[in-house]
């Protein structure tokens, strides 16, 4: 009867949530957000939180480019686009030898959503760009074209980058506005965060003088453990401002989306995952408004 009732309660719990989303109309940002997601520890979910969060807030009603710049192209599958070795990509935007709207696809996500994909090609990438000029600042410029000449208003540009520090993720700086982070609930989650910040303020001082880190996101949550409930404090205590009130559980549905080559929301759009990155989508969309800066159009 136990296992009945906490069934029940969940069922009740998803069902309210629901409500409450349907009844929030997410404002759209006047001016373009471009946010990089990056936390250079490895498996937080950066990539599984840039495509759900970039499908969320396409189904909230907002148009969204996302840029593939980890040359694993994870977020490209995730994406239905194409990244096969001889489709013109992100690689060829870098190097001087296309442009955004010529590598640009649509994903077979949701038809607010567009990608730029990666391809292997993007591996050797670091390389090839030490020598060329304005290093640093090649994305920046491409994306700042885009949307100058496009004919469709992008509200939201994701940049998914690469675990490491290297050329490829100092030009998702370069290019942000933002910068959100994606923390595990798990042992060691602060690692490496103290470097990361330190390699932000460096692009602040050095490149970018308006990159900010807005938003931190808590994933793999999982109510059931001490251990997710201190980590969760511990990253609130240090980041009061900056962390959703929204947190990715441990979902077996979030975890399965990936290989069959769609986010959570096209995978299961009714599993709590989904449930959980569209309220963390609500939240970031109302950040703006808070400030003054967004437009009250009607999302999804």
């Amino acid at each position: 009867m136990a296992e009945k009732s906490v069934v029940g309660d969940h069922i009740v719990d998803k069902v309210r949530r629901r409500r409450r989303l349907a009844e929030i109309n997410s404002p759209l940002p006047q001016k373009t957000r471009v946010i990089t997601v990056s936390n250079q520890k490895g498996g937080v979910g950066k990539t599984t939180t840039t495509v759900n969060l970039a499908s969320a807030l396409a189904r909230r009603g907002a148009n969204v480019l996302v840029i593939d710049l980890d040359p694993q192209g994870n977020a490209s599958t995730a994406l239905g686009v194409m990244h096969r070795p001889e489709v013109t990509s992100v690689y060829d935007v870098l190097l001087g030898d296309a442009e955004i709207a010529d590598a640009v696809q649509p994903s077979t996500d949701h038809e607010n959503l567009i990608c730029v994909p990666s391809t292997i090609n993007l591996a050797g990438a670091e390389i090839e760009l030490v020598s060329l000029v304005a290093r640093e600042q090649r994305l920046r410029t491409a994306v700042e074209d885009f949307l100058r000449t496009t004919d469709r208003e992008i509200h939201y540009v994701f940049i998914d980058c690469p675990p490491s520090l290297g050329l490829l993720t100092v030009n998702a700086f370069v290019a942000a506005n933002e910068v959100l982070i994606p923390i595990q609930c798990e042992y060691y989650a602060l690692e490496g965060l103290s470097q990361l910040l330190g390699n932000i303020q460096l692009i602040q001082k050095h490149l970018n003088p308006t990159l900010k880190v807005s938003t931190i996101l808590l994933t793999m949550y999982d109510s059931r453990t001490n251990l997710s409930q201190e980590v969760a404090s511990e990253v609130r205590t240090h980041f009061p401002n900056e962390v959703l009130s929204a947190v990715v559980p441990r979902s077996v549905r979030i975890s399965e989306a990936p290989s069959y080559g769609q986010t959570v929301h096209a995978y299961d759009g009714g599993s709590i995952g989904a449930l959980a990155y569209l309220e963390a989508a609500v939240e970031i969309a109302e950040q703006k408004a808070f400030n003054g800066q967004g437009s009250q159009s009607e999302g999804a």
